[in-house]
């Protein structure tokens, strides 16, 4: 249950989502504007430069907000990470750095943090725990990332202990679901998927090659529901312990790729390729935390869910 009192009055707050504009970002806007926030800004990286610690401190001054949600964040699947380990960490780190800072400088009453499920250990035991955050080294194609974002919810603790910020951390788990990217360079997997299939069922293919060899699992939430815990923990949660946001369930890489190709209506074959990576072997969320602190469970069915993807998907006349 969620408790009684919320720490903010989203009608009377000026809110600040970074990366406001992008595929959860979006969706928290929404969410925000539906509980009654009158007042928020998402500006864009073309508009300010998170990475550049003057121009976070100019928007910082100038927004002054009361809630930041930071969302903003260099991302991209296994191929992505593999190709720009040193950006990924970079970028993740710096925005990170300045946002918290800047938020400190102008005294922002609540700060949350969207750190990631990379962050946790490659053989981290599942489900995965919080408490088992710092157990092991996470999976090496997204280690970089990872610690970057894991970096920060030290930097979130450590203000907390020394300046009296009331700085939160969520790991959310893989998200999907409308309006997610679906370039095949940067895109997740289940965007992946579904434009591959797309394809292949438009092009007549006889098989699809996907990487790896099809056995490692996932967890995925969608992004509505992601976009609601996230709101939730902003008025209800205000401890320092980090927290997953997850459904609470795990699927293969084969079983997810027959359901999308099912459901895109592509009958051809499904090669793994075994030669490329697999990534993290498991992943899968203790989400009793989310539920026990803030009240957050996730609702939408798995299979709904990607329904509601795929018709997005088909709006775009993606190429």
């Amino acid at each position: 249950m969620k408790p009684q009192q919320a720490s903010l009055d989203l009608s009377q707050s000026r809110v600040l989502v970074t990366g406001g504009s992008g595929f959860l970002g979006s969706h928290v806007v929404e969410e925000l504007m539906r509980r009654g926030s009158a007042h928020v800004e998402k500006p864009r990286s073309s508009e300010v430069d998170l990475t550049d610690a003057r121009a976070t401190e100019r928007l910082f001054a100038e927004s002054k907000p009361d809630l930041v949600v930071h969302l903003a964040a260099r991302v991209g699947g296994i191929g992505a990470n593999r190709r720009f380990p040193g950006t990924f960490f970079r970028d993740n780190m710096s925005m990170g750095l300045n946002v918290l800072e800047a938020a400190r400088q102008v005294a922002t009453r609540k700060v949350v943090v969207t750190a990631t499920i990379c962050a946790y250990p490659k053989f981290a035991a599942v489900p995965f725990r919080e408490d088992d955050l710092w157990s092991g080294y996470p999976e090496e194609t997204n280690a970089p990332y990872g610690i970057a974002k894991k970096a920060l919810l030290v930097m979130a603790q450590a203000y907390r202990q020394e300046f009296g910020s009331n700085f939160v951390t969520l790991l959310p788990v893989n998200l999907y679901g409308p309006r997610d990217h679906f370039d095949l360079e940067t895109s997740h997997v289940i965007p992946a998927m579904i434009h591959k299939f797309a394809q292949a069922k438009q092009n007549a293919a006889r098989e699809v090659v996907l990487w790896g060899d099809g056995s490692p699992t996932r967890e995925f939430l969608f992004v509505r529901d992601a976009a609601r815990g996230i709101v939730d923990a902003a008025l209800y949660y205000n401890e320092p312990e980090p927290v997953n946001l997850g459904a609470g369930f795990e699927i293969s890489m084969g079983e997810l790729a027959s359901l999308v190709a099912h459901k895109v209506g592509y009958s051809g074959a499904i090669r793994w390729d075994p030669t490329r990576p697999n990534g993290q072997p498991r992943r899968m969320l203790d989400v009793s935390r989310a539920r026990e602190r803030f009240g957050f469970v996730a609702e939408t069915r798995f299979s709904e869910g990607l329904d509601e993807t795929i018709a997005w998907y088909r709006t775009q006349k993606i190429a």
